[in-house]
């Protein structure tokens, strides 16, 4: 199980004051010395929190093994920047520009020829894509027939109703959408909402081999250090048996 620390919110609490400080190129150096396997950053149309100056930067910080997974929108621009930063891997995502944070997963269906020529040419340049969606089997399926290396699952749906009713629903829809994708041979990741308190379920299906994590571990660090919250977060994950429970 690996685990990519997403340290979007290091720069919001950077672009809060407009000052430098605190740098979240430091703080995935801090987050790699401390442990995880990669580092996950969005690129979003209105740079509310990385900007491409911090994309730059940890190009330059991050090499193999370890991992740069740039997240951003099937947008030309968003494309064209992919091409001439080459992380490892890029994983496209819907935006909206009114929205907190990410929504929902990709519509790969209703995506058409435009989401096509996007992974198209990223995949013509030897660039890894991976597509944040619904653990719903026809998108799964419609992400396949484009040929991407890897599917991030929407967990979102599952944190938000971990502890109630719907919990065990919200679950089984992950462990049969990961399922459904290892047997088309693609890689399944897996990431929104997480935390220490609900990862250890999606740690339980074997077919997800990535965890993407960023605002519960930003928030983490605030009491824990960041180096502190990437081992805590680790401890957990590596804690639990790699079987489903359900």
């Amino acid at each position: 199980m690996r685990l990519h620390v997403n340290i979007d919110h290091v720069a919001t609490v950077r672009n809060a004051r407009g000052t430098p400080y605190p740098d979240p190129v430091l703080a995935a150096r801090t987050c790699l010395e401390a442990g995880a396997h990669g580092i996950t950053a969005h690129l979003r149309e209105d740079r509310r929190h990385i900007k491409d100056d911090d994309m730059t930067r940890l190009r330059e910080l991050v090499t193999l093994p370890q991992i740069l997974n740039m997240e951003c929108a099937a947008t030309d621009e968003m494309i064209g920047i992919a091409l001439k930063l080459r992380p490892d891997c890029i994983t496209l995502v819907p935006e909206r520009r009114e929205e907190r944070t990410t929504e929902g997963g990709l519509d790969v269906i209703g995506g058409g020829a435009k989401l096509a020529e996007g992974v198209r040419r990223l995949r013509d340049e030897k660039i890894r894509v991976s597509l944040f969606i619904a653990p719903d089997a026809a998108q799964i399926r419609a992400s396949h027939a484009l040929s991407v290396e890897q599917v991030e699952l929407h967990t979102g749906e599952y944190a938000h109703a971990f502890g109630t009713a719907k919990e065990k629903e919200e679950l089984a829809r992950l462990g049969e959408g990961a399922r459904v994708a290892h047997a088309l041979g693609m890689e399944v990741a897996a990431g929104h909402g997480l935390t220490r308190d609900n990862v250890g379920a999606l740690v339980r299906i074997p077919e997800i081999v990535e965890l993407n994590i960023g605002h519960a571990m930003i928030a983490d660090a605030i009491f824990l250090s960041m180096a502190g919250s990437v081992r805590a977060m680790l401890s957990v994950v590596g804690e639990i048996p790699r079987t489903l429970d359900t």
